[in-house]
């Protein structure tokens, strides 16, 4: 399958981080299917070049919110889980049944009450309007 995402998700590191991408920022294929295979899931397109383009990135993985690694992903609800916030009040995920859709709406749990609701955003949407998001709310605080 030809890669749709991964250049947007690699310019993530020169754009916030001030940096070069470098092949440590992301996962190997290796890598990312042995964490998928012990994880028992299976993640769109979207979600995978992400992990291949950034997965090794700290600074972009938790960043504001935190992305699972991939042997934490897990199915509950009908989604596939992916992020939470630090104080663990919402939690993100994808459609079980969209998965198959190479970038699906993004959902939010607010595990206080259990309910989900969409972001009205395929992942890259959202992920790249959280990341712009992010770094402008740090911007200020970089400057001091």
């Amino acid at each position: 399958m030809a890669e749709m995402f991964v250049d947007k998700f690699r310019a993530l590191v020169p754009k916030y981080l001030d940096d070069e991408w470098v092949a440590e920022d992301g996962l190997t294929s290796a890598e990312l299917n042995e964490a998928l295979d012990d994880a028992e899931v299976e993640i769109p397109q979207v979600l995978r070049e992400f992990y291949l383009s950034v997965g090794g990135c700290e600074d972009l993985m938790e960043a504001y919110y935190f992305f699972w690694d991939p042997e934490e992903l897990e199915y509950e609800d009908g989604y596939l889980l992916f992020m939470e916030d630090e104080d663990e009040r919402y939690t993100w995920g994808l459609r079980e049944d969209q998965l198959d859709v190479p970038d699906p709406i993004v959902y939010r749990r607010n595990n206080r009450r259990g309910t989900w609701r969409s972001e009205e955003g395929t992942f890259s949407e959202y992920v790249l309007d959280m990341f712009d998001w992010v770094f402008e709310e740090l911007e200020p605080e970089l400057e001091d």
